[in-house]
Formats: structure tokens, sequence, C-alpha cells
């Protein structure tokens, strides 16, 4: 469903998430029967992309239904060290992101046959316990293309990503794809600045591409923003609603929402059904785990109505919005 966005900061909602989630592993606020869930993140939990799992965790730990603990900026070379030591303390669940360590994070998974790992991965699930998800969030990433298509009056857009790896290609190509949709003549002009993290690398190269005439951003970094508002053009945002932090700014953004598989593993754990599954599929928006916000004072309604068809569309299995993992390019 489009929602139009608030004005609550990130910072603001991750620190309620963390207050929160202080509260409900507090003692006698906790069920008996509460599944101990254990997090490790190579970024801190501010990072858009872990943020979302982060939320989704302590959403279920404020309802009782977990305990909660976590390490963040976890070294790709001490990852399998924190992962056993998880594994050891009697956590049921353990979630992170292995795209560096594959190899290491399976082979732990394999020496605790009876620990659920559930780990953001570009590969398939293995037997029997390592499961593994990802954003797919194509679906909004496509409306929000959209957005962007009908705002481009240069018919330039840029786009500036972490690494060219399937994650971020496939929201790319969604994007693109949405914006050609309702504005055929639109170019885009596409960087990845090898870095999941550096705001002003990712700022430089926004720069340089509204300097060769990119009016709308994509900005699938932070840092991109930051150099919109400074040139006065329009951005997309991507994962989270940063809104709030670049006012006039964000025309739209595609949104994670780990919830349904976050709920879903700890659902199959606390039952004991829980095995290696691929749970992408609960990242799509039929299962709630992708939507778009919109800035209505920044999109024309003509333009949202032509969204929210879409959506629909989407939604009742009409149109499906293509998975393309290929690196996107440059279109001169």
């Amino acid at each position: 469903m489009i929602e139009f966005t608030s004005r609550i900061g990130r910072r603001a909602v991750l620190a309620g998430a963390t207050a929160l989630t202080l509260l409900a592993t507090s003692g006698a606020a906790l069920a008996a029967d509460a599944v101990k869930v254990a997090a490790i993140f190579t970024l801190p939990v501010e990072q858009q992309w872990i943020s979302r799992i982060h939320m989704a965790l302590n959403a279920a730990a404020e309802r009782g239904d977990i305990e909660y603990v976590f390490s963040e900026n976890v070294s790709n070379t001490d990852y399998e060290r924190v992962m056993r030591e998880y594994a050891e303390a009697g956590h049921q669940l353990i979630v992170g992101e292995v795209f560096g360590v594959e190899r290491a994070a399976r082979k732990v998974a394999e020496d605790y046959p009876e620990t659920g790992f559930l780990m953001g991965s570009s590969f398939q699930a293995q037997e029997p316990n390592f499961s593994v998800f990802d954003n797919y969030i194509h679906e909004p990433a496509y409306l929000t293309g959209m957005i962007a298509g009908a705002a481009s009056e240069s018919n330039v857009i840029g786009m500036v990503g972490g690494y060219a790896i399937p994650e971020v290609n496939r929201l790319m190509n969604a994007f693109m794809e949405g914006a050609r949709e309702v504005n055929p003549e639109v170019k885009f002009l596409v960087n990845f600045i090898d870095s999941w993290y550096d705001p002003p690398k990712a700022k430089e190269s926004a720069f340089a591409m509204m300097d060769a005439g990119a009016d709308v951003m994509y900005a699938e970094r932070f840092g991109v923003s930051d150099a919109a508002v400074e040139r006065g053009v329009k951005a997309i945002g991507n994962v989270i609603d940063t809104s709030a932090d670049y006012p006039e700014t964000i025309l739209a953004s595609a949104i994670w929402h780990m919830e349904a598989t976050i709920d879903t593993a700890i659902a199959k754990v606390a039952d004991g059904s829980y095995e290696g599954a691929d749970y992408g599929v609960y990242s799509y928006m039929e299962h709630g785990g992708g939507s778009i916000v919109a800035d209505e004072a920044l999109v024309p309604a003509d333009v949202l109505e032509a969204v929210k068809a879409k959506e629909a569309a989407i939604l009742s299995g009409e149109f499906t919005v293509t998975v393309n993992d290929d690196a996107p390019v440059s279109d001169k």
C-alpha cells in the first residue's frame, strides 16, 4: 500500500525501538517460552539494510516472543567466532548477513544442527538448519521508478549503489524499468562506490551525475540525498524512509519490512518445525515485506494514481515485476 511519508527521523525510530527492546527483555516481562535469538551485524544497526532486521527483532522482543541480543560492527574475520559463541550460549535462532563469509558461516551451521540460522545471502538454503533471506523489494522499487521517471525534466536520472551484487542490482533494474514505463526517453547514469557505507564517496558520485544533467537521484547509499539537498534536486529513497531527514527532497522510497520474515522464522523455531529454507518470498509485497511511501506534497496526484493502479496490479498478480540480478549500466 502506498503510504504518505511521516516526519519522524530514522534515528528517533531506531532509538525508540532499542528502548522498547530493553524494556521487553528485562526480567519478568519475558514470556517463559520466549525464543532466544541473537543477531550478528557487520555494520552499525543504524545502517539502512541492517536497521530493518533490527527493527523487526525489536518488535518481536517487545511482544515478549523472543529474548534478543545482538552484536554490531563485527568484522568478517571475527564473524565465525561470534556465531559459535552465540550457538554455544544456547541461542535457538541466529540472524545475520553472511555475504562475505558464506563458507565459514555454513560450516558453523553444520556444527550446530539444533540451532536455526537465518542469514542474508545470495546463495541457496542449506539443510537442515541454514535459511537465507534477501531484500526482494523490487516491486516497490519499480513503483518509485515510475515516480522518478515522471519527475525528471532533464530525462537523466543518476543512480549511486554500493556494490554490483544481486541484492542491489535487482532493485536498481526494477527502478529503471518503472521509470521507463512512464518516460521512455529517460536515460540513466549508474555508478557503484564499492562500499556499504561511505557517504562522502557516494555524495561525490552524486555531484558528478548532477553535473552531467541528472535532476533526480536514486539514493541506494547514504550521502546521495545530502548531495541532492545541496543542489536542490529530488531523490528516491531505498529500504528506509528518510524523508524527515531530507525535507522537500525525497519523492518516494521503496521500504523493506522484515517482520514477516522474522516472525515466520520465530514461529517455526518455537513449534520445532524450523528447517533450511529460502525466506526471500516474505519480502514481497503480498506478504507485507515491501511497500512504497510517497510524499503527496511533491508527487502529482495523477502520478500517485498511476502508481496505485500498478501496485494493485502487482498484488493481484496481473503484473509481475521482473527480477533481474544483472549489473545495471549507464545509458551514456
